[in-house]
């Protein structure tokens, strides 16, 4: 089953009430209570938004956290990598500087190299300005080659 952390989970959450706040700047504190989680937590996924340029801080009494861009031009997949770092399902991945000790018999690193590249550009697509959006419709469709299963995300 492939799974993303509760911390990109919570940082997409995070985020969306980010998006839909009509406040300029919301606070740790504040984002926890809205969120439903604990504040810990809470500073831990906004230092590292902040860090990977998905969020901007100010401090002081009116300070907290605000979008540097639109909603509309942060993706799912940026959020994800600024918590975990490259999307992969494997560790097969170009970016990766760990040398497999399989890599010389390896058959299939190629195959899962363009599944990767298929589920990146796939989060890539949706928005956090969709995602902050409640919505029953399907977001992206995976696959639909003929005769294939499709693997809708949304």
């Amino acid at each position: 089953m492939l799974r993303i952390t509760k911390q990109s989970d919570y940082a997409i959450v995070l985020m969306t009430h980010i998006t839909s706040s009509e406040d300029r700047w919301l606070n740790a504190s504040e984002l926890a209570t809205r969120a439903g989680l604990p504040q810990p937590i809470v500073s831990k996924i906004l230092k590292l938004l902040t860090r990977g340029g998905l969020l901007e801080s100010q401090r002081g009494v009116k300070g907290g956290y605000s979008l540097p861009r639109s909603a509309a031009a942060i993706s799912v997949a940026e959020i994800i990598e600024a918590l975990e770092g490259p999307i992969s399902v494997t560790e097969c991945v170009e970016e990766s500087m760990a040398e497999c000790s399989q890599e010389a018999f390896c058959r299939v690193r190629g195959n899962w190299q363009r599944i990767n590249h298929v589920l990146r550009d796939a989060l890539s697509e949706i928005t956090l300005e969709e995602m902050a959006r409640t919505t029953s419709t399907p977001l992206v469709t995976l696959g639909g080659r003929e005769g294939g299963p499709d693997l809708t995300v949304g």
